[in-house]
């Protein structure tokens, strides 16, 4: 199996890569991780694990600008219905759109848009930084075998809005109910990163190898 990280210029890709290679190794399955900017290497993918840090206007851009990205990633995901994982941004860029910088569109993937989280409450700052629990939404063995308490570590100030609540695999509380997990069909996406949150996080990628 190969599983390609897209290096597009925007996300943790060395301890991304790192905690793949940990989760591979922990399920004795022959895989190769490949890290690549490159198009034509999708192709050859089994499955993407698609990161992301900063702005998701910079975001979109950054893999925009490769080219001939946008079409294999399409093709790959939505033609062939292969499996994908977003991380932090990586997840917000499958929404329809995004507000921050101004605003751009995403994948449009997943209907939805990636909103600003309204912080009222003056105790709680942004960015939502550190370790929160989640609560499971969907029955889906992407989170199989996780710990009791269910926490992930977080580093945002946007959150994914989806349209159809069908498409929240998880959320978490910050003020209010946000969406930290969203699925649908082949596609699946997490608002914390798994490369940072230690032993539950090591277990959902395990789980997205297997699935």
């Amino acid at each position: 199996m190969i599983i390609s990280i897209i290096d597009y210029g925007s996300g943790n890709i060395k301890s991304v890569s790192k905690a793949v290679e940990f989760a591979a190794q922990n399920l004795n399955k022959s895989i190769v991780v490949n890290v690549t900017s490159e198009p034509a290497a999708i192709r050859q993918s089994d499955k993407i694990i698609l990161p992301g840090q900063g702005s998701f206007k910079q975001c979109a851009q950054h893999l925009k600008n490769i080219s001939g990205m946008m079409d294999e990633l399409h093709d790959f995901v939505i033609e062939k219905k292969k499996n994908i994982f977003g991380i932090c941004v990586g997840m917000q860029l499958f929404a329809d759109v995004g507000e921050e910088d101004g605003g751009s569109n995403g994948f449009g993937w997943i209907k939805g848009s990636v909103k600003k989280i309204n912080i009222l409450n003056k105790d709680l700052k942004l960015p939502h930084m550190g370790w929160n629990e989640v609560v499971i939404k969907q029955n889906t063995t992407l989170f199989d075998h996780m710990t009791m308490d269910k926490h992930f570590y977080f580093v945002h100030s946007y959150q994914f809005i989806a349209e159809d609540q069908k498409n929240v695999a998880a959320s978490t509380f910050y003020q209010d109910e946000i969406t930290v997990a969203v699925l649908k069909d082949n596609i699946f996406g997490t608002q914390f990163h798994p490369e940072k949150s230690q032993k539950n996080g090591i277990q959902i990628l395990e789980n997205f190898i297997k699935w």
